[in-house]
Parts: structure tokens; C-alpha cells; sequence
């Protein structure tokens, strides 16, 4: 399996330069559609239900301090096998145009992440972890324009 490091070289290849926020939402929702539409994980590593929407802490810790990520030296692209670069493309033509901020804004309306922070103030920490099955059945219940 590729880590989520592959994944997001993956996408700073395709995209360039840009905010760790909207990276961590990116990958999240390549996690989200790889288990919808390749009935598998993307990658292993756990993401979890913060204030500002789905991150992934193992990423976040390679980031952290960085308003703009442009390049993830410990992640291979290449990793990725076809599938995996045609899912994580589908999901940066609908996503890739989006502001870091719309995405934290749509995380927040969808079950996965709202019922994740159920009885937790929008400004309080949290690592509840958001679980696969989650994303998996939230996002199988929804037709997207891909």
C-alpha cells in the first residue's frame, strides 16, 4: 500500500505548490473515493476529526509550520499504480480547484467529520479517528459529477 506521503507528492506534482490545508482535505477525499470506487484504502494512515476539518496527523507532523507545502521529500508518486493515479486525478479535477477554506467548509457539512465531533465544541481539539467505514459508506451514498 502507498503512504499517504506518495499520495501527496502525487497530488503536489499535479497541482504545484499549495496550502498544507487544503493538502490535508485533498488527500482525505482520495482516501474517501479510493474506498467508494476501488473498494480499498489508499493509504494506512489514520486520519482524524479536527477543529478544522479531516487531517491526517502523520502528515500534518511533516508540515507543521507550513502555510504553503510544495514538495513532500519522503513521498514517492510513483508509488501509486494506475489506478491509484487515475482515482487520485478524478478526485483533483472536482476537488484541485477548490480554496482550502470551501473544502474545510464541505468537510464540516458531511457525516463523516460532523458525526466524528459529535459533543465536541467547534473550537475544541480532538484525535477521534474518522473511521473508513465511515467515509465509506457516507460517500457510496452520494452521486458525484466525476
Amino acid at each position: 500500500m502507498v503512504s499517504v506521503f506518495d499520495v501527496a507528492a502525487f497530488i503536489i506534482d499535479q497541482l504545484g505548490p499549495i496550502t498544507a490545508m487544503k493538502l490535508q482535505k485533498l488527500v482525505y477525499y482520495c482516501q474517501a473515493w479510493s474506498l467508494v470506487w476501488d473498494d480499498t484504502p489508499l493509504f494506512e494512515e489514520r486520519i482524524e476529526a479536527w477543529s478544522n476539518g479531516p487531517v491526517v496527523p502523520a502528515l500534518f507532523e511533516f508540515h507543521k509550520g507550513q502555510y504553503i507545502v510544495d514538495s513532500i521529500p519522503n513521498g514517492d508518486p510513483e508509488k501509486l499504480n494506475k489506478n491509484q493515479k487515475e482515482t487520485v486525478e478524478a478526485v483533483l479535477v472536482y476537488y484541485g480547484k477548490k480554496s482550502s477554506r470551501w473544502l474545510s467548509d464541505l468537510t464540516h457539512m458531511e457525516d463523516p467529520w460532523k458525526n466524528t465531533r459529535a459533543g465536541i465544541s467547534n473550537d475544541e481539539r480532538s484525535n477521534r479517528e474518522i473511521t473508513l467505514e465511515s467515509m465509506a459508506e457516507y460517500y457510496s451514498s452520494l452521486s458525484p459529477d466525476f
